[in-house]
């Protein structure tokens, strides 16, 4: 823990390794994942079996308790080992089969980690060494409903790992991203954008996004790129250009975003279903008031929830956000189209944490009715 925010919550900095080197690409662990369709140069193959699968993958040769056979239909199944008893027979991969030497490098294994010091000013010679590699963003750990912002969500991380991905798709554009809270892809996003507009609302979350912004301004130098932290409420029309408000929009700012902006995205914003309905009428509005044509990435983690309600496990929030983007491109008001596509999540993990398959990226074009 580093210090208490303005409510007494407890907040921590925690360091993201950035995986910038293709060689240093991890398989991101999703259906559909493999890299192959989409880069040339394949990930390292260091500690795995012939196959190429990870370590702990249960795909190598060795330690492999499954036997691949073919049923009738000439299709591969897998047959268990069985013992005498009819017991699952596990045959372990011997220690000494472990290579000390191995060849390769081995596979970095980095994740969250909470940083010890109180400040940000000292970091240690490792830490100073490799800037470049680490995004270090404060956050919370648990929190009330209402300050959910302030927690880092995998939904987060896949998003930034698309904007690098996409690099030719951020690159000196004008973005604005919905929901920021801690700031973390708006940080991704401003390597290689001109003008990113982090917008939130609360001062508070406000005032630590914009601590994780300065912690990491040598990443948005890279590349030029500039944050602007900004309020925004999905429940209220107009942006707030009250000058005693902190971080209100000054005219200069509106116009900008208006003029200028073809990116808009969030992630995991949508967990209630007011708030959703509330993001998809701002992202219409935006759109509507944009003088560009604009695209929208959206990530969100299809969580299961049981219901009493229901007396089953259901995914209410989730199937709202979808009902929400199959009536946004059902939208016809004579002006705008929206397309809503899924993105495959296929491209490279870079940035280190657990890829699931419940989570999802979409992509919202919208274009005008000629």
């Amino acid at each position: 823990m580093v210090r208490l925010n303005s409510v007494g919550q407890p907040v921590f900095l925690s360091q993201f390794k950035l995986l910038w080197s293709q060689d240093s690409w991890t398989d991101s662990g999703a259906k559909g994942g493999s890299h192959r369709d989409v880069h040339t140069k394949e990930p390292p193959s260091a500690e795995t079996g012939s196959t190429g699968s990870p370590p702990g993958s249960g795909h190598g040769n060795e330690g492999f308790s499954l036997q691949a056979g073919t049923d009738t239909t000439g299709q591969e199944v897998a047959e268990a080992q069985l013992d005498e008893d009819g017991d699952l027979d596990v045959v372990r991969r011997p220690r000494a089969a472990s290579d000390s030497n191995p060849a390769g490098p081995l596979r970095d294994k980095v994740h969250p980690m909470i940083l010890a010091q109180e400040e940000d000013d000292v970091l240690g010679e490792e830490a100073q060494g490799s800037l470049h590699d680490i995004i270090r963003i404060e956050h919370t750990m648990a929190t009330p409903l209402e300050d959910v912002g302030k927690q880092v969500w995998r939904g987060a991380l896949l998003l930034a790992d698309y904007i690098l991905f996409r690099q030719d798709l951020f690159r000196g554009c004008t973005a604005l991203e919905l929901g920021a809270g801690t700031g973390l892809a708006s940080i991704i996003a401003a390597t290689m954008a001109r003008t990113v507009y982090c917008t939130d609302v609360g001062a508070d979350l406000l005032s630590m996004c914009q601590r994780n912004i300065a912690l990491n301004s040598h990443l948005a130098a890279t590349g030029g790129g500039i944050v602007k932290v900004k309020e925004l409420d999905w429940l209220k029309d107009d942006l707030c250009t009250d000058p005693e408000a902190p971080f209100s929009w000054s005219q200069e700012e509106i116009s900008d975003l208006y003029d200028h902006t073809t990116i808009l995205f969030a992630a995991e914003v949508f967990y209630d279903d007011d708030l959703t309905d509330a993001v998809f009428k701002t992202l219409s509005r935006l759109a509507h008031r944009l003088k560009n044509a604009c695209t929208a990435i959206l990530s969100v983690e299809k969580r299961l929830n049981f219901t009493l309600r229901h007396l089953d496990v259901t995914c209410e929030a989730y199937d709202h956000f979808r009902s929400c983007l199959h009536a946004l491109e059902q939208l016809a008001d004579g002006k705008l189209r929206f397309v809503v596509e899924p993105v495959e999540a296929s491209f490279p993990q870079l940035l280190v944490y657990e890829r699931l398959q419940q989570l999802e990226l979409w992509k919202i074009i919208a274009e005008p009715v000629t």
